[in-house]
């Protein structure tokens, strides 16, 4: 779908608050485009839509479309949203969030970052390696990434990084140059039903990187893999551990600071090279590897070694991935964004391998009705390389479903596949008096979670005071 926009265009973000559409209304106003939405409360990403003099609304109401001639939707807005229903009932074109992604970018030279798993930190290393060249690039981002401040950046040059939603699988109408795919995994299942249709998605995905651009896939992951076997067309290259990967990971070491790795590119038709010594700073295998696919896309459009390692190393991190967030009583808080059991099974693996001697502690609120429904089992294993679990309320994302099992059963389930001990918490306060009795010796606490976790642990603090 072509989409022809005029910089008269009125054009309505609904849900405008979100990660993606914040970013992607900052970089078309900066276009020159009128942009405006509405979401149901503030928070810091309409704080920096507003300091761009950006048109906000506060609720969702029909109202708000009085002069609006396009409508942006994300796959969060619900059919039985107002400002949906109005702009059927005026006939106001309806743009999905990835649409408009695609026809904003389709005139720029673009590197696209999907996956189940890993993609905003994997944006962000790219971001980073760019900012040590000349390239200006523009930049959306799932996440805030802490150089720029902000998730989105409107560069000078023809060159965009993006990372891309799979979710309502609108990332297939985005024309890439370069692409990343970090991973597949069982995420999403209320739009694609089966893991057959979601390998379909990808499939569809690498087909459209053309013959002078390159996808860059994850040779340790299995689905990926099987992806690999059903491409004809093998203009990809691999990375990962794996002998026959393209871009291979050897030698890794890690501690709490970073971790390094060497790097063995073997492509075809070309001299092998031997890269020593990178370093990032990040913990965990998985880091290791979005940094690699992030290393393999810039090595390939020419950006040289060391200008590549300096990227990587000063890496100032993205937020809601294993960010430290304050210390009570000689024991560090941290807050991460895993919600989904592979999401928690290696950040506890990373904690464990780097803080051998420290009880961990996982404060995990479960993110979406339907996710805790459909991954049930999964997650009631995800927390083997934990000590102990405190569990919080679901955090339904406006999910009005019934979960159809017994929440306490849930956890005791958990003690037994996850071998852990286990508090159940019902609000914020009760977790911050638990803690206060608790926190004692050496350990280290790890807030996950997609929802208001974040909050609650930034909060804790004065909470426990």
């Amino acid at each position: 779908m072509k989409i022809k926009l005029a910089k008269k265009e009125i054009i309505h973000f609904v849900g405008i608050g979100g990660i993606g559409m914040s970013g992607l209304s900052l970089i078309m106003k900066g276009q020159g485009f009128q942009v405006q939405g509405s979401d149901i409360a503030n928070n810091k990403n309409i704080d920096r839509l507003k300091k761009e003099k950006i048109k906000f609304f506060l609720g969702h109401s029909k109202k708000n479309l009085k002069d609006a001639t396009i409508v942006v939707i994300s796959s969060a807005i619900k059919n039985t949203n107002p400002e949906l229903i109005e702009a059927k009932r005026k006939k106001i074109p309806i743009i999905k969030r990835g649409e408009m992604l695609a026809s904003i970018v389709s005139l720029m030279k673009n590197i696209v970052v999907v996956g189940s798993h890993g993609k905003t930190t994997t944006t962000s290393l790219i971001t980073s390696i760019f900012q040590e060249t000349k390239i200006d690039p523009t930049i959306i981002n799932g996440g805030i990434i802490n150089s720029i401040k902000n998730n989105a950046k409107l560069g000078k040059s023809d060159w965009s990084i993006l990372e891309a939603d799979e979710s309502d699988g609108s990332f297939i109408h985005i024309s890439p140059t370069y692409s990343i795919i970090t991973n597949i995994d069982r995420e999403h299942m209320d739009y694609y039903k089966s893991m057959g249709d979601l390998k379909n998605h990808f499939i569809k995905f690498i087909k459209k990187v053309p013959s002078f651009g390159k996808t860059f896939i994850c040779n340790d992951d299995q689905a990926c893999r099987r992806v690999i076997k059903q491409v004809k067309n093998k203009n990809f290259y691999t990375f990962g551990q794996k002998e026959d990967s393209n871009f291979r990971i050897k030698n890794i070491d890690q501690n709490k600071l970073f971790s390094k790795f060497d790097l063995n590119v073997k492509l075809p038709n070309k001299k092998d090279l031997y890269i020593r010594d990178l370093k990032i700073p990040l913990i965990g295998i998985h880091n290791i590897r979005n940094s690699v696919g992030a290393i393999a896309v810039a090595l390939t459009i020419g950006i040289p070694i060391q200008k590549i390692k300096k990227g990587l190393l000063n890496f100032k991190g993205v937020q809601r991935r294993f960010n430290k967030i304050f210390t009570y009583n000689n024991i560090d808080f941290y807050d991460d964004y895993a919600h989904h059991p592979t999401e928690i099974k290696v950040v506890l693996q990373s904690v464990k391998k780097v803080f051998k001697e420290f009880e961990k502690i996982c404060i995990f609120q479960p993110h979406r009705i339907s996710r805790l429904k459909d991954l049930k089992i999964e997650f009631t294993y995800a927390f083997r390389d934990a000590d102990k679990v405190i569990l919080c309320p679901i955090y339904s994302a406006g999910e009005k479903i019934k979960l159809g099992f017994n929440y306490i059963d849930f956890a005791k389930k958990i003690i037994k596949n996850s071998k852990v001990n286990l508090f159940m918490v019902q609000d914020k306060k009760q977790l911050a008096k638990y803690l206060k009795q608790n926190m004692s010796g050496k350990k280290i606490v790890v807030g996950m979670g997609a929802g208001s976790i974040s909050n609650w642990i930034k909060e804790l603090p004065i909470l426990m005071s």
